[in-house]
């Protein structure tokens, strides 16, 4: 039975001989929420697509429930329960929302598009319509909601909000805080993200600088104005 249980310990990885994320530990409790932040250019994209396997990884060991993935290709890391949406969203343009959706059911019954229906209405309005003519929170929730088909243990999410409306991150968001599972978030919308996880991971230069309880961070002004070059408001 999967419990969502991540754990990442002592990770090295890059692009060929590139090395981007340095010596990286940390461990996602079953159900817990993980933000990853940092300025551009640290590393925060390249740790999740090391997670995925499309990376080049020089040291370190990734598990998921007790089960090491660190020699696994992309795809046996997806059934093993890494359910991944990426910052370029990837959904398939030429094909329906519907058709979209069956490519992420592994499996799984036509009736468990039910599921994705719930969670995002709007994709069952248009759910015959080409994925290319939705708008790019549209495509978010698609990409969202065909990586959930294939129930993971473990959502990692690149950058969701990038680019979309204020209130279709508010929708959007308060989708994914309805979902039981681990979530790693990767976020530059610093307050949104620490508002949904529990714990917060800040990257520089490919290496852990903090690591702590995302409350405690959202307060501490001087932390993430050293860290992230902002301070929130309140």
């Amino acid at each position: 039975m999967r419990t969502g249980l991540l754990e990442i310990a002592a990770l090295t990885a890059g692009y060929g001989a590139t090395r981007v994320v340095e010596d990286l530990s940390v461990t996602v409790p079953p159900g817990g929420r993980l933000a990853i932040l940092g300025r551009n250019g640290v590393g925060k994209t390249t740790l999740m697509a090391t997670l995925v396997g499309q990376t080049t990884r020089h040291a370190g060991r990734i598990a998921l429930d007790g089960v090491d993935l660190t020699a696994l290709p992309s795809s046996r890391r997806a059934l093993a329960g890494l359910g991944y949406v990426p910052q370029t969203r990837d959904v398939f343009r030429s094909l329906s929302v519907e058709e979209n959706l069956v490519t992420g059911l592994k499996g799984r019954p036509r009736a468990a598009l039910e599921e994705a229906y719930a969670l995002f209405p709007r994709l069952k309005e248009r759910r015959r319509n080409n994925a290319a003519t939705l708008s790019g929170g549209e495509q978010q929730m698609l990409s969202v909601a065909r990586a959930l088909l294939g129930r993971p243990s473990v959502l990692l999410l690149d950058e969701p909000l990038e680019g979309l409306a204020p209130v279709v991150c508010d929708q959007l968001m308060q989708a994914l805080s309805a979902i039981d599972m681990t979530v790693v978030l990767v976020e530059q919308q610093i307050d949104r993200a620490l508002e949904f996880c529990e714990d917060v991971l800040i990257l520089d230069r490919g290496r852990a600088v903090h690591l702590g309880k995302a409350a405690a961070a959202r307060a501490d002004h001087a932390l993430l104005e050293r860290h992230l070059g902002v301070a929130l408001i309140g």
